[in-house]
């Protein structure tokens, strides 16, 4: 199941959802949209679930982890409802998962070429690369990607996360570390289709100090 988390995307989500169901069914989960994002995502072939008002990604990702596990999935794929993650490279997720050992990987990350984006962007996510790899004592490559494919394992491990927002994606590579739990990349391609960012700087900037501070506080726990 991909589960795929949404905040007024109306105008960008139809193909995002035709391209998901061609490989997997597709979860939308509306985070409080007033533009009509659930109705569309219905018509193009999605199940929706809308959760009022809007509460952040990391509680829409709880939100569809919890449908999605109590509906028995595997595994489940993350991405965003903007364009931003081409649902044609499913198979390579899934390529990579089926390569490894069984029980290799709980999470795969979609690695994206800081290169290719706006400079404000690559800035951003490179600075945020470094001071997440410093907090888990890991290199992490791309920390704020959100497509992703997690083990049942992982994403009912993560229901119980108090992160509501962007936060939520970073203490999931954490949760990972600490339990000991295997972590893979594949690259995947970076677009970025014009559209208007949902990220405010200064507010995601102080939420991130906070958040590198928690993820070097998790791995440092005993696993549980």
């Amino acid at each position: 199941m991909a589960v795929i988390p949404a905040h007024d995307e109306a105008d960008r989500i139809a193909p995002v959802v035709v391209g998901v169901i061609a490989h997997v069914p597709a979860l939308v989960v509306d985070d409080g949209s007033m533009d009509g994002t659930a109705a569309v995502a219905e018509a193009a072939g999605a199940t929706v679930l809308r959760q009022e008002p809007n509460q952040g990604k990391g509680a829409a990702l709880r939100t569809g982890f919890r449908r999605a596990v109590t509906d028995g999935a595997q595994a489940v794929f993350t991405l965003d409802a903007d364009g931003q993650h081409d649902p044609a490279e499913i198979p390579e997720f899934v390529g990579a998962w089926a390569a490894a050992e069984p029980g290799t990987f709980d999470l795969i990350v979609g690695r994206r070429n800081f290169r290719a984006m706006p400079p404000s962007r690559r800035l951003a996510n490179e600075l945020g690369r470094r001071a997440v790899s410093w907090a888990v004592r890991r290199d992490i490559p791309d920390n704020q990607s959100g497509y992703r494919l997690l083990s049942a394992r992982l994403a009912e491990a993560m229901l119980d996360s108090t992160e509501d927002g962007f936060e939520f994606e970073v203490e999931m590579i954490a949760r990972c570390i600490r339990n000991g739990w295997g972590i893979g990349w594949v690259p995947i391609r970076t677009i970025y289709a014009g559209g208007p960012s949902h990220i405010r700087p200064w507010q995601h900037f102080t939420s991130f100090i906070r958040v590198v501070r928690a993820a070097r506080r998790t791995v440092r726990a005993d696993p549980k």
